[in-house]
Parts: C-alpha cells; sequence; structure tokens
C-alpha cells in the first residue's frame, strides 16, 4: 500500500476528517486508491485514506485549486511549505492529493 509521512501537528487534522488533501514536491507519485499516512512523530499512529484524485500543478496555482485563496495567500503558501520544503519555489511543479476522511475510507 503506498504511504506517506506526515507531520505530527498534522495528524489530528486527518483523523478528524478536516484535512483531506496534501501537496507534496519531489516526493514518491501518489495515485488513487487506499494510502496510509504514518504520523512522523510516533510511526505506530496510522490512517488509512481513499485518494480520489492527483493532480499536478505549480505550487502557486494551488490554493485556487483547493479552495484556499484566501487563507494562504502565495507568500503564505511558500513559507509553509519551505517548512517542509526548503528549496522549493512557487514555480515549482506539485502534486496535489485529494482523499477521503479515514471514516469515510
Amino acid at each position: 500500500m503506498q504511504k506517506l509521512d506526515v507531520v505530527g501537528r498534522l495528524f489530528p487534522q486527518i483523523l478528524s476528517g478536516e484535512k483531506t488533501s496534501t501537496i507534496r514536491w519531489k516526493e514518491l507519485r501518489i495515485v488513487p486508491g487506499l494510502m496510509t499516512y504514518v504520523n512522523e512523530d510516533d510511526p505506530s499512529h496510522t490512517a488509512v485514506v481513499l485518494v480520489t484524485k492527483c493532480t499536478d500543478l505549480v505550487l502557486s496555482d494551488a490554493a485556487g485549486y483547493l479552495g484556499k485563496q484566501e487563507i494562504w495567500p502565495d507568500e503564505t503558501m511558500l513559507e509553509g511549505m519551505r517548512e517542509h520544503y526548503p528549496e522549493i519555489e512557487l514555480t515549482s511543479q506539485i502534486q496535489v492529493i485529494e482523499h477521503l476522511s479515514p471514516a469515510q475510507t
């Protein structure tokens, strides 16, 4: 099964269903189907979700695509992504992974 690591502070949002997408850069390609999230802070905590859609686009288009441009203007998006990917740019090609919540899966 495909898997992605996620920072511990985001794991509760995945479990609750509040977080139903993730943005990845230069990582393993994800495809629709089952996927396991693994909590980086405690790898014994996992959550299985059903990936429904994977879309490639540039980082600057991601907030608009996800309907979050109000809360993720370009500079906010870039700053947040650089926490995980220090060399990412707004023009970097990323993968947006959309999924159901664990309960829906």
